[in-house]
């Protein structure tokens, strides 16, 4: 009786609470649901999630192209948020390393909290705008930064205080929040609106919010070092060969791009400490590897242009 109370009172205050704050009105009764009833409306809630990030792609766009002049001037990614949005900026971060050679001190990412946050919630600490702008200002942020500013509310006080600071520096400031009209994206000079509506386990962004952060986190990182010449067709062809796996795949990659069979592939590999891009320029040229490298720095590091030259 109590529970068809507060539905009610939901359905009279649902146009002045956050959509992500909002009860789901078709899932009133899922602690009845059978087990696998359970699970398949779990998941299938977080199709919405990818629909929300395709209906943003044109924003997540804007972001890269103006990213891209930025990163070629040196600057950073930095990433900001509270909580599970802080946690993926911080993954979508670290990632870059393996996976493009992005080097660790281009990725900073800054978490409610400080870094314990990451393994144990830090009650109160998304609360404090001033320590928002203290963080974003610790890292010296200059006006080649690119600054991703991540809120599921899109009103979280910590993440608001490392924008405006981030502003006032002049770095790029790309704010997302699963809220239309939320301050982090009207205050970013680009905003990002991931329209997820309400969360089928009520209030907890941790859910399909968190899923469209983590696509469009991942979607704008992967097409900003594309753009950075970092891919070659669709070949991860700058990555760190930091293990086993990687050094297999990238004998893998260079034997697939070139037409060498892996014996060769490696050998070549060996001399340029396992950069993929290099190894492919040589092959394909047929020249050692530090021409090899000369021609990568001469076109920016583009290897198609580096094979066309």
């Amino acid at each position: 009786m109590v529970l068809h109370w507060f539905y009610r009172q939901s359905r009279q205050t649902a146009a002045t609470m956050l959509k992500t704050e909002t009860p789901a009105l078709d899932h009133a009764q899922l602690d009845q649901y059978p087990t696998t009833e359970l699970v398949n409306a779990l998941v299938d809630d977080q199709l919405n999630a990818v629909n929300a990030v395709r209906a943003a792609a044109p924003r997540l766009a804007a972001a890269v192209t103006a990213a891209v002049p930025r990163m070629e001037a040196g600057g950073r990614l930095i990433y900001v948020g509270a909580g599970t949005s802080g946690r993926l900026g911080l993954l979508d971060s670290v990632e870059l390393y393996p996976t493009f050679s992005w080097p660790h001190g281009r990725a900073v990412a800054l978490l409610a909290g400080g870094s314990d946050a990451m393994f144990v919630a830090v009650e109160g600490a998304e609360d404090d705008i001033v320590q928002g702008a203290a963080d974003l200002q610790s890292v010296n942020v200059m006006a080649n930064d690119v600054v991703l500013l991540i809120a599921a509310s899109g009103a979280t006080p910590y993440v608001l205080g490392a924008l405006r600071a981030a502003r006032a520096a002049g770095a790029l400031t790309i704010g997302f929040a699963n809220n239309t009209d939320a301050p982090v994206a009207l205050e970013a000079e680009i905003g990002i609106t991931l329209d997820t509506g309400a969360e089928i386990i009520s209030g907890s962004t941790r859910l399909k919010a968190g899923t469209s952060q983590k696509i469009a986190l991942n979607s704008f990182s992967s097409a900003l070092m594309v753009r950075l010449n970092k891919v070659y067709g669709n070949l991860m062809v700058d990555l760190k060969a930091t293990n086993a796996k990687l050094v297999r795949r990238a004998i893998r990659l260079t034997s697939f791009a070139t037409g060498a069979d892996e014996e060769a592939a490696r050998a070549v590999l060996e001399q340029c400490d396992f950069h993929v891009k290099t190894a492919i320029v040589a092959l394909s040229k047929q020249t050692g590897v530090e021409e090899a490298r000369a021609a990568l720095d001469a076109a920016r590091g583009s290897v198609r242009q580096a094979l066309a030259g």
